[in-house]
């Protein structure tokens, strides 16, 4: 993660996603605020404004965490990538990742706060299938080696 700057690349999504949250509680205010105006006659259109900033402050945060979790995810495959071609040997970390996933004792302390410190996603109850995959910081485990293992793979045999 270090090598392929993603602290930098997660704060520039952070700030992105802030600008929209910005945006949102801005909108809403100046709806708020903006009531003397048109009691004097002069506000227009101040409706669609409310509209638009109630909308975007039920769905920016909701939009920016799937935003945060899908770049994590990427990012994690580019670590698999990056620390199997600095090993020279992706199969072992295939390997280590399939211990780590077949590992069936519950994380005790595991919650949300922590999930991303994990090399592979803390067990989550209740959650599964698609929902699952979108609701998590890692890739699926079993994804991750298919990948390391047809980086292992000669030229031409994983076609």
């Amino acid at each position: 993660h270090i090598r392929n700057y993603d602290i930098k690349l997660m704060t520039l999504t952070v700030v992105m996603v802030g600008v929209v949250v910005l945006l949102s509680d801005w909108l809403l205010r100046s709806f708020w605020l903006g009531g003397r105006r048109r009691s004097e006659g002069t506000g227009g259109g101040s409706g669609v404004l409310l509209i638009v900033g109630v909308a975007l402050a039920i769905l920016a945060p909701m939009i920016a965490r799937l935003i945060r979790l899908a770049v994590s995810r990427q990012r994690e495959y580019l670590a698999d990538a990056s620390s199997a071609m600095l090993t020279r040997y992706p199969a072992g970390l295939a390997n280590a990742l399939k211990k780590i996933g077949e590992d069936q004792e519950p994380l005790e302390a595991a919650n949300k706060a922590t999930a991303h410190l994990y090399i592979s996603p803390p067990k989550q109850r209740g959650v599964r299938g698609k929902i699952k995959e979108l609701l998590t910081t890692h890739p699926p485990t079993s994804e991750r080696v298919k990948r390391l293992e047809n980086m292992a793979l000669p030229k031409g045999a994983g076609e």
